[in-house]
This record gives C-alpha cells, sequence and structure tokens, in this order.
C-alpha cells in the first residue's frame, strides 16, 4: 500500500504566511478601493449640486444671457463687478453652468466648493474692493484650499482635507475672488498627462481623443472650454504651459520664487534642482496680468516672508518699446512638429514686421542641460521620494518610464545604459543620471546649475536681448501618449532648470500642409522615442498649436508684454486670414 506523504510543517507554514499575505493585500485594495468610490459619489453629488444651482438660475432670471457674461474679458468683468452694474449671482452662475457642461464633455473638475455660493451670497460690495471682487476662479487639485483633500490622485490623500487655505488661496480670496472647483491632475503630479485612478482621464475640449495636457490637465480642459475665466496651477517641467498649449489657451510661469507656494503639495517633495512655480491659467494675456497685479500685493509679502516684495512692474508691461527678441525653431533635441515651427517662423516675421528685432539663439549642448542637470536633479536620490509615493498605492496604468526607472536598482540602470548607449543614447543617458548621487554628487550638481544659468544669462546679454521667442510641445498628444515620452517636456523643462519666467500664447493651428510634412518627420535621432512622437502628433489638423515666450529671472512682466504682443500679432493676423 503506498504511503501517504503529508507537507513538512514549514511547507505549512510558508503556505500559511503566503495566504495570509494574499489576503491582507485584497482587503487593503478592497479598503482603498471603497475610499475611491465614496469620494467619486462625493464628486458626483457636487456635479449635481452645480446642476442645481445653474437650473435654479435660469429658472429665476430667464431673460439673464450667460453668454454675454462669459463672452467679457476679465479687464470688463471686473469692472462690471465692482462698480455693481453686473452682480456676483448671475457671474458666478454663469461660470458653474459652463463649467458643469465642460465638465461633462471632458472630465476635469474634481471637486465642487460648496461654499462658494455663500462666498457670492455675501458679496457686499465694499468701499474699496479687491482687483478680483466677485470673480469665480478654479484651482488645482494639488494647491491646498481649506476643508478640502488635495490628492494628487492617491486614493491614500482621500480624507485628509487641508487644515487652511495655501497663501495663493487666501490672497485670491483677499483680492475678493471666489474659488470654485478643483481641478484634475495625473497621479503625482509628475506627468504632462491627466488621469489617476479616483478621477480618471481628463479629456482635450478641442478633440475628446487627445489629453489636456498635465499636470494643470484640469485647468487647461476647463478653462479651454470656457468653464472659467481665471484659473491657478504649477508647474515643475511644464504642468502650465503644456496644457495651455494643448487646449490653446495661455499660461505663465513665473521666477519660482515670485509667487509663494505655500500650501501646495509637491510631486518631489524636497527636490530644488529643478524649480516648480506657482502660476496663472487663462484665454487671453490681460487675464494673467491682471492675475499677477492682484496677487503681487502686501499680503502675498506679509503671508510669505520669503516672497521677495516686488509690486507688479506697470510700466514695464504698459510699454510700447520695440524689442531685441531672440528666437530659435528647434533645441536639436525634440524635433518640433512642422506647425510648431511654422508657427516660430510666422510670429518671428509678425514681429519683425511691427518693428521689433529677432535675433537667432543657438541652444548649447540640449543634452547636458536634459539629461546632465533635470533627470539628474529630479532622481538624484535614484527616484526613491518618488517611488515611495506609490508604495501601497492604487496604480493607474500608464505613469510609464518614470515609475519603471524609480524602481530599477542603481546596478541594472548602470548595466542597461551601458548596453543601449550605441544605439538608444538618450535612453542610456537617462539611465545613467538617474541613479543615486551622494552629497557631494548633489553639492556639484547644484553647482553646475548654477554655472549653467550664468552661462545661458552671458550668451543672452551678449546678444542684447530683451526676451526669447521659441516652440512649446504641441500639437495636443493622443490619450496616454505623454507616459512614454517623458523626454519631450525638453522644450519647456528647461526653463525650470534656469528658473527662467517663461509663458506661452496659441497663435495658429494645424493645417493640411502641416499634416503633409509630417510624412517627413523623422526626429533628432530617429530612435524609438522620435517614432511614438511622429505618430503622436499625426492626425491633428485644427489643434491649437502655441509658442512660448521666455524673459530673465525676476522679469515677469516683461515676459507678459511679450506675450501681449504676440497675442495682439497672432489674432490680427486670424482675423484676416
Amino acid at each position: 500500500m503506498a504511503r501517504l506523504h503529508l507537507p513538512s510543517l514549514p511547507t505549512l507554514l510558508c503556505c500559511s504566511a503566503a495566504s495570509l499575505l494574499l489576503l491582507l493585500r485584497w482587503q487593503w485594495r478592497r479598503r482603498l478601493w471603497k475610499k475611491v468610490k465614496e469620494v467619486q459619489l462625493k464628486h458626483e453629488r457636487g456635479v449635481a449640486q452645480m446642476e442645481k444651482i445653474w437650473l435654479g438660475f435660469r429658472k429665476k432670471h430667464p431673460s439673464v444671457d450667460p453668454v454675454s457674461i462669459l463672452s467679457l474679458s476679465l479687464p470688463e468683468l471686473t469692472r462690471k463687478l465692482r462698480n455693481g452694474s453686473l452682480p456676483p449671482e448671475y457671474v458666478f452662475c454663469a461660470y458653474v453652468g459652463k463649467a458643469l457642461q465642460i465638465t461633462r464633455e471632458t472630465n476635469c473638475i474634481t471637486e465642487y466648493m460648496w461654499e462658494s455660493e455663500t462666498k457670492f451670497q455675501q458679496a457686499v460690495r465694499p468701499e474699496k474692493p479687491g482687483l478680483l471682487f466677485g470673480v469665480p476662479v478654479s484651482i488645482k487639485d494639488s494647491i491646498n484650499c481649506q476643508g478640502y483633500d488635495s490628492t494628487i490622485g492617491f486614493a491614500s490623500n482621500i480624507n485628509k482635507p487641508a487644515a487652511e487655505d495655501s497663501v495663493l488661496v487666501q490672497v485670491l480670496k483677499r483680492q475678493g475672488a471666489i474659488p470654485f472647483v478643483k481641478t484634475n491632475v495625473p497621479q503625482s503630479l509628475i506627468s504632462y498627462d491627466c488621469n489617476n485612478v479616483i478621477f480618471g482621464q481628463t479629456l482635450n475640449p478641442t478633440l475628446y481623443t487627445r489629453t489636456s495636457g498635465g499636470s494643470s490637465g484640469g485647468e487647461g480642459a476647463l478653462i479651454g472650454g470656457g468653464g472659467s475665466i481665471l484659473g491657478f496651477g504649477t508647474d515643475l517641467g511644464g504642468s502650465l504651459r503644456l496644457p495651455a498649449a494643448f487646449c490653446g489657451i495661455c499660461a505663465l510661469k513665473p521666477t519660482g520664487n515670485r509667487l509663494s507656494k505655500r500650501g501646495t503639495i509637491s510631486g518631489i517633495p524636497g527636490q530644488k534642482s529643478v524649480v516648480a512655480a506657482v502660476g496663472p491659467m487663462a484665454k487671453k494675456v490681460e487675464t494673467l496680468a491682471l492675475a499677477m497685479r492682484a496677487l503681487l500685493c502686501e499680503d502675498m509679502f506679509n503671508l510669505d516672508s520669503t516672497v521677495p516684495p516686488l509690486p507688479f512692474n506697470e510700466e514695464v508691461y504698459s510699454s510700447t518699446k520695440p524689442l531685441r527678441i531672440g528666437y530659435y525653431e528647434t533645441d536639436f533635441f525634440t524635433m518640433p512638429s512642422p506647425s510648431m515651427r511654422r508657427a516660430v517662423r510666422e510670429m518671428k516675421q509678425l514681429l519683425e514686421d511691427a518693428g521689433h528685432t529677432l535675433v537667432p539663439f543657438e541652444l548649447d549642448n540640449i543634452n547636458y542641460y536634459i539629461f546632465n542637470l533635470c533627470v539628474r536633479g529630479l532622481f538624484a536620490d535614484g527616484g526613491s521620494s518618488f517611488c515611495k509615493k506609490f508604495k501601497g498605492e492604487l496604480v493607474q496604468g500608464n505613469m510609464g518610464l518614470l515609475l519603471w526607472m524609480a524602481r530599477t536598482p542603481d546596478w541594472l540602470k548602470t548595466v542597461l545604459s551601458w548596453i543601449t548607449k550605441p544605439f538608444m543614447p538618450r535612453f542610456s543617458s537617462m539611465l545613467r543620471n538617474s541613479r543615486v548621487n551622494t552629497v557631494e554628487d548633489l553639492w556639484s550638481l547644484h553647482y553646475e546649475i548654477e554655472e549653467s544659468c550664468h552661462k545661458f544669462i552671458a550668451q543672452w546679454k551678449k546678444l542684447n536681448l530683451d526676451v526669447m521667442l521659441c516652440p512649446v510641445l504641441g500639437p495636443a498628444l493622443p490619450v496616454g501618449y505623454p507616459g512614454k515620452l517623458a523626454v519631450a517636456t525638453s522644450y519647456t523643462i528647461l526653463y525650470n532648470c534656469l528658473d527662467f519666467p517663461a509663458g506661452v500664447v496659441p497663435v495658429t493651428t494645424v493645417t493640411d500642409e502641416d499634416e503633409d510634412e509630417m510624412e517627413n518627420y523623422k526626429g533628432h535621432y530617429g530612435d524609438h522615442w522620435d517614432r511614438i512622437l511622429a505618430k503622436g502628433f499625426s492626425g491633428s489638423v485644427g489643434l491649437p498649436v502655441a509658442v512660448q515666450c521666455v524673459a530673465l529671472p525676476w522679469q515677469e512682466e516683461l515676459c507678459l508684454r511679450f506675450m501681449r504682443e504676440v497675442e495682439k500679432l497672432a489674432e490680427e493676423k486670424n482675423r484676416i486670414v
């Protein structure tokens, strides 16, 4: 008779332990998904409340034309609100109605701020109303608003409402603004798509198969669709400028500390090599300028004493003196799409015709900036801080290369970098520069960044430039593509590394001729990333394309003045066409 072999005690213990771990993991994921479902239900209640407000307003005021309110520029709107000719209720409800429509189309809003209703009801015009009195404004998820979560797409941040408003929101409220919605972001913020496990994917209001950009993608979609006249986001590598370019609106990334970042959540806390900034987004440059006027006030400087007390320089902004403008069509890292290159060329000609002087500017060794400074700075700890945020988290599927790199041990990065260098030089450089740095290495990096910045400024001043005209990535890529193309942020992240103010202005749209030229698009490297980008650029006729406007540090007013000139010339050209 055959003997029955029973499992040994160690085997039984191992199996039991494994089963217990699987059970605990299943229970943990179940709890997280339960929290996500609760937030989604809360979101639906907020949207339902927005609908109730909108329908109630239409019933109560059937003769009021919301389109006429939504068509007002911010200076016109604030003038009517401050002189009492337009009730705050009309403005609030008009924007709630439009925001409701846009979020149903693009999924851009994460939370409706319930107390905003009482704010407009209590908005009695003071003797000296603030510059933004009665203006509804939208706020990116990662900017703290008292009583609301700043999840940055992580389930672990649910039900952790901010104890107080960020300095930015405090100043906005003191200027009379009414924050009324928070907007969607990609999980962790370190992406220029806009998708997370809690709120899902935000779509581009111009074409729903395209991304709105990120990480301020909810803002881009909401403002681009007309659901907000003024919004605020953050920018670490293009997170204001890319959504603005993709959605056909304007944005300004100031010098890193021109506006307070207190009370904003960072994707990589403590990282200072690549400088983040808080900034405004809007359809018009004049709206950005008015926002900066309102924010650069004593309240901002008193609430955050680390912000230099530099009020808005009206003389610089309103100047009509001809400018000396540097320009380049490519950074020789990310080959511009035909529409990007055409946008710069056409704007160069328009600016010359308007009496400005255009001077070619040659970028020197952009690979060094991208890999040795930016990638090395963001991943100076090997990616452990970034990776730690995902520990015990529900992860959406398109975090791509960055999360993989953060989880890859240094020895494997070294081996893969060596193997791939002959045929994938950019991938090799990214791996090599994402390894753990020593303290000495980090100090050396900071020195290199300083020296590179001074060298860039010296080249700028040798040409006696006032500002710079250059491309910004566009048109909008299909949903999911940014996760495959982290390197395509080269045009924007450069100015985070240098800490220069930079803004974007939409100037044209993709034409059939641009689309035909895409057949010859090879990229500067002809590698896997270039092939993906070529595919992403294709099929984009009619999508907006922007240019980027840059100034030296602390010269936001000059940057805005240049943006205003670009906007005016583009609008004049498009009217003629």
